[in-house]
């Protein structure tokens, strides 16, 4: 959640966008819209405002440290894990997939653009570690990033620093 300066120890994984499944994904909804089907039951569909990004995971022994994340201007941004028994190339993603607490940050729209960013610090702490635990049985695990208010995935910079597990 902050810009401090990383210990030499650390692992800093950022999140990257995963252009070809979020348009994958996309073509679902059109298809099912160009044929009037409706989804399956349980199938979560990606909206307008969302995008999947990926973290790839170096090593398997992580422990949570600190979220980094920055956003130019104002507006909020909605973090949602997917579970690791997701298989995008084989499967539609369905709402069971998706993993509680999501991890949410903000800035109002009167809040100076400097100001720091705001988020509900048990949720992101928890979130963290549910990620590192996750690692231990992954080697890439994907997230839905929704912008709101004003966000621009453009303006966002969002990674996760891990230490070694002990």
């Amino acid at each position: 959640m902050d810009q401090a300066s990383t210990p030499p120890d650390t692992t800093v994984l950022e999140f990257k966008e995963d252009a070809a499944l979020t348009e994958m994904m996309r073509l679902r909804v059109s298809s099912l819209q160009r044929s009037g089907q409706k989804r399956q039951e349980g199938e979560r569909l990606l909206l307008p405002h969302e995008a999947v990004y990926r973290l790839d995971f170096h090593s398997q022994e992580l422990s949570f440290s600190r979220w980094h994340f920055s956003l130019q201007g104002h507006g909020r941004v909605t973090i949602t894990g997917i579970s690791q028994h997701w298989t995008p190339d084989l499967t539609h993603l369905m709402t069971r997939q998706l993993l509680e607490p999501v991890g949410t940050f903000w800035r109002n729209a009167g809040d100076p653009e400097d100001s720091q960013l705001k988020c509900l610090e048990a949720d992101m702490q928890e979130f963290g570690e549910r990620i590192a635990e996750l690692a231990k049985v992954r080697r890439v695990m994907y997230f839905l990033f929704a912008c709101k208010d004003g966000a621009k995935a453009a303006n966002l910079r969002c990674s996760v620093e891990f230490t070694p597990e002990k």
